[in-house]
């Protein structure tokens, strides 16, 4: 068996990945576990971190292997007999990307934690729909799960290199925003217009790479998704990819209000259980973010009050023009996620946590809609500092 060619990529994409910039991710890792898996949607730096993590700990190279089996030159040659080989050269730390292309990995990665003693094995898939179904079965005793997801607004500014701000809680945040947005505008930056080049291009880390090419970057990563990982992953038929394809372009037009679902199936030629299906697991491969009634989120296939694009970056490559309004929900909706639970109220936009009612709109946002009741506050937009239970919209960005 040639190895050299696996070698040779690995050296190659080591040598190019850099290390000033890490995700927020990185530091929670406890990288001595000998079976970690990371999973999160394509595009969010998944392989840059495992590559990171490689160049800054391994003095000598040879002891960890970084290899992804969307490769085509696993299509004729045994994962089994690299690791061997690697491992009997002395090889202790393996990373391998893509894992889900690997035809019964869940069984695969099993069998290389009890067959090769000391060997660390960190794994990632860019789709999250088959990971999570390992979670379930005889992995989950045995590898300790992470999830990375896109760039908060926080990051973006560190990555831009424009000022680098430490993660806020959201008690914090609610409690001293006005202090907390005063301490980053003293510093002369023009964080709205930042803010708004965020929302356009900034979720993705790759955006620094394709310049011009990123909506099209973006467009590839959901053709890949829809037509390659979806059926990879649920083994679905033609039919069904199609009527997945129809369905984010249908959605991505619409705003998020409450879609009729019975005209969105009847338009796609499905019945109700088919197009709950798709439309789940559109979300769980970082497509959509389903917005529920808290009363429903015991039943994973009820129906959702509020269909988002998951991020905002999504909504400006697809969306011929996208909504202000629709783009200031998503953004509250994508960031709040990451760490709490975010649900449909009877009155206002968002309920975090079961706890915190949130209106989300532009400047001039008053609280008619949720005046007088507890714990409600305003996310207003085009604000760069807030005051009592005002707080800019930007700085929800903060918390992760």
């Amino acid at each position: 068996m040639d190895t050299e060619k696996i070698y040779r990529v690995y050296s190659r994409r080591l040598s190019a990945t850099p290390t000033t910039f890490h995700r927020y991710l990185y530091g929670k890792i406890d990288w001595r576990d000998n079976l970690i898996g990371i999973k999160g949607p394509k595009g969010t730096g998944k392989t840059t971190m495992m590559l990171q993590h490689i160049k800054e700990t391994f003095p000598d190279r040879s002891k960890a292997l970084y290899a992804s089996l969307d490769n085509l030159w696993f299509s004729t040659n045994s994962l089994e007999e690299l690791i061997e080989d690697f491992y009997t050269h002395g090889g202790t730390h393996i990373f391998l990307d893509e894992v889900h292309y690997y035809p019964d990995w869940q069984t695969f990665l099993k069998n290389i934690n009890d067959d090769y003693p000391g060997l660390n094995v960190v794994y990632s898939g860019s789709s999250m729909l088959k990971l999570d179904q390992a979670e379930r079965g005889d992995l989950s005793r045995r590898s300790l799960s992470y999830t990375l997801a896109g760039m908060s607004f926080r990051e973006y500014l560190g990555y831009e290199g424009i000022v680098d701000i430490a993660p806020v809680s959201l008690e914090d945040l609610l409690l001293h925003h006005v202090e907390i947005a005063g301490s980053v505008n003293e510093k002369g930056i023009r964080i709205q217009k930042h803010f708004d080049d965020y929302l356009r291009k900034g979720f993705y880390p790759f955006y620094k790479s394709v310049y011009a090419g990123y909506e099209s970057r973006l467009q590839q990563i959901v053709d890949k998704i829809l037509e390659s990982d979806y059926p990879l992953n649920d083994d679905v038929k033609v039919s069904t990819i199609r009527k997945a394809k129809k369905m984010f372009m249908i959605l991505a037009e619409r705003e998020p209000r409450q879609v009729n679902l019975s005209s969105l199936f009847n338009e796609l030629e499905t019945d109700r259980n088919q197009g709950l299906k798709i439309l789940y697991a559109l979300q769980r491969a970082g497509l959509f973010n389903l917005l529920t009634d808290r009363t429903k989120t015991l039943d994973k296939m009820s129906r959702p009050e509020k269909i988002f694009l998951n991020n905002t970056n999504l909504m400006y490559s697809f969306a011929s023009r996208p909504n202000i309004g629709m783009v200031r929900e998503t953004f509250f909706f994508n960031q709040l996620q990451q760490g709490h639970t975010v649900n449909y109220p009877g009155k206002g936009d968002f309920l975090v946590d079961d706890r915190y009612l949130f209106e989300v709109g532009g400047k001039s946002k008053s609280f008619e809609q949720i005046k007088d009741m507890p714990d409600s506050f305003l996310a207003v937009d085009n604000t760069e500092i807030g005051h009592g239970l005002r707080i800019p919209l930007w700085m929800f960005g903060l918390l992760y």
